[in-house]
């Protein structure tokens, strides 16, 4: 019997290889999924809107940080009715990347491909 422990392990294995776009630190990867998660919500997500996700860090942080982000091609910003804002969004990379790591949590999960 496969326990969750092994199945999410199998996973972060999965995982590891699927990475197509340039790494992101740890701060990165929870900027993406908020991003992520924001955006399967349909909710608008301004560089301003970020700005105030205090969990992130401070405002220079986070702008540090998105501006890494769109170097590295997961995130890009678009124009919004107001010319000062930007919205962030993911980039079809981003959006890849999200349905192999699916893809990968499906496959650990199959009971058939689970470590023996």
């Amino acid at each position: 019997m496969t326990r969750p422990a092994d199945i999410y392990l199998r996973f972060l294995q999965l995982a590891e290889a699927l990475r197509g776009l340039p790494a992101l630190d740890p701060l990165e990867e929870r900027i993406l999924d908020f991003v992520a998660r924001m955006s399967q919500q349909k909710e608008r997500l301004s560089v301003r809107d970020m700005m105030a996700q205090h969990q992130f860090g401070s405002p220079a942080t986070l702008h540090a940080r998105i501006t890494s982000m769109r170097e590295k091609g997961w995130i890009v910003l678009t124009d919004t009715e107001d010319a000062r804002r930007k919205q962030i969004e993911l980039t079809p990379g981003a959006l890849r990347h999200f349905d192999k790591l699916a893809e990968a949590f499906v496959k650990a999960a199959n009971k058939d491909s689970a470590p023996k």
